[in-house]
């Protein structure tokens, strides 16, 4: 098994479904989808077993026993520990992956790299269209140059260069990693249980800390975001910032409260 793609997922069976039908497309199909739940919804469990007898690829499922509120960052490690595959792949429940991603993923993973996507976001219409047809044929980019989506430029699929250097940070909706390299900082840090930063920009200066540098997978790895509002106040991304800075004066490269539990020596 080379990839094991995680999809971090929230109570959004048709977001999911066009997921999953993206996934059977894929020009690679050496994958298996972890679909991390951040909750206990019977109804995901009994579509999941529908879908494992539609596709091929393996499907697990990991869910929370009880709904506490936001812990993604939780359910990401248990779900990093599940993954037999050798590179990691992470993307969230609202994002449709191009043909080629999990092949670009495939061919650009290295060692001590950080491999950092994009995303095109789609506006209200064209997602409305694509959940309620269960249809990807407006999702490339031609097409959507004649709708409100934006930022249309990280939709061109380029296999072997860039159009430009960007450097924006990990975005959690579109990353990758080999799996021995997330043990380095101890996985995701389940000290953030509020959505914004934890599971992107904390891990990100972490795994930079440990000594690896980043790859850029723009116009190779996309996603499209699927339109919703924002669920969540900047306020709560704020706090988590405020988190962020005080375990880096502490310089907890290795997070205390990851994939293992750690002390203070």
């Amino acid at each position: 098994m080379e990839i094991s793609l995680i999809i971090s997922y929230y109570k959004n069976i048709p977001n999911l479904r066009l997921i999953l039908k993206a996934l059977a497309l894929q020009s690679c199909q050496d994958f298996e989808v972890i679909v991390s739940e951040d909750d206990n919804n019977s109804e995901t469990a009994e579509f999941l077993d529908e879908m494992r007898q539609a596709y091929r690829f393996t499907i697990k499922h990991l869910h929370q026993k009880v709904d506490n509120g936001f812990r993604k960052n939780e359910m990401l490690n248990k779900s990093v520990q599940a993954a037999e595959g050798k590179t990691i792949v992470f993307i969230d429940g609202d994002c449709v992956p191009h043909p080629d991603f999990i092949e670009a993923y495939m061919r650009y993973t290295e060692p001590n790299k950080i491999l950092q996507g994009r995303r095109v976001m789609l506006d209200e219409k064209t997602s409305q269209e694509a959940l309620k047809k269960v249809s990807l044929n407006e999702l490339n980019y031609w097409k959507l140059l004649f709708t409100k989506s934006r930022k249309l430029k990280e939709g061109l699929y380029l296999k072997y260069f860039t159009l430009a250097i960007d450097k924006k940070g990990l975005l959690g909706c579109n990353w990758g990693i080999q799996k021995q390299e997330l043990f380095k900082v101890n996985g995701f840090d389940e000290d953030y249980v509020q959505p914004g930063a934890g599971e992107d920009v904390d891990i990100e200066w972490r795994l930079k800390g440990a000594g690896l540098t980043t790859k850029l997978m723009k116009n190779k790895a996309i996603v499209y975001h699927l339109y919703h509002k924002r669920s969540y106040r900047e306020k709560l991304v704020q706090e988590n910032l405020a988190t962020m800075r005080r375990k880096q004066e502490k310089n907890y490269i290795q997070c205390l409260n990851g994939i293992k539990k750690l002390s203070v020596a």
